[in-house]
């Protein structure tokens, strides 16, 4: 039975960032992939990785970015790469958090920098904080010195929602994020849109979600 839906956050309540890494990555005549060629070399402890755990602040990170970058041949900053992680709120994805909220458990586990405050929505500053004050449990790398795919994290967010693995569903746009999780005995959903993510997460849940269809009444399972 499932009780609680747990969520990355960039990818998934955001549109990818790797779409601007490849817009970037082709004004300045970069090998496709390059950005992310640079993030998966080592990754877990790579410039990237590190930062994400708040072992580097922006300017270590600018730096230490800049020479993997140039170690693979080219010149990319890291606070380039830094501005390109704004996306644009998929409002659909919202939605549906909350729709899932109304009867389940909900938790958020982000990959983040302590410098990833803001996104964009038409036009406008949204501040992330207030999608993150839908969830139950907030776990961000950035606070935590830990990031995924470490099996600790989502171990931790289980103990948060008093919730077994076993009885959670876990979205993430990277394959490799959801490896521990389905190991540990999830039901993952990979995004590549919102559309098709809510529909593969309506299927596991067996319920309609956002405003236009909300869920059913039934008894709450969220704390």
């Amino acid at each position: 039975m499932i009780e609680a839906v747990i969520w990355d956050f960039g990818g998934v309540f955001t549109s990818s960032p790797f779409e601007a890494f490849a817009r970037y990555e082709r004004g300045r005549d970069l090998p496709n992939d390059f950005i992310r060629r640079i993030n998966s070399l080592n990754h877990l402890d790579n410039a990237w990785a590190r930062f994400e755990r708040a072992e580097l602040d922006l300017d270590g990170f600018d730096r230490a970015f800049a020479q993997e970058a140039l170690a693979l041949g080219h010149e990319v900053p890291g606070k380039d790469v830094i501005a390109l992680l704004a996306g644009d709120v998929r409002p659909e994805m919202v939605e549906a958090l909350k729709g899932v909220r109304k009867r389940f458990k909900t938790g958020c586990i982000t990959n983040n920098v302590p410098s990833n405050q803001t996104v964009s929505v038409d036009g406008r500053a949204l501040c992330v904080r207030e999608i993150m004050e839908l969830f139950d449990s907030v776990i961000e790398s950035s606070k935590l010195g830990l990031r995924k795919p470490d099996p600790r994290i989502y171990e931790m967010m289980c103990k948060a929602l008093n919730v077994p693995p076993r009885n959670c569903v876990y979205l993430d746009d990277l394959g490799i994020n959801l490896k521990p999780a389905r190991a540990m005995g999830m039901t993952t959903i990979k995004v590549e849109s919102a559309a098709q993510a809510i529909a593969e997460l309506e299927r596991v849940l067996g319920t309609k979600l956002g405003n236009e269809n909300p869920a059913p009444e039934g008894p709450l399972t969220r704390a």
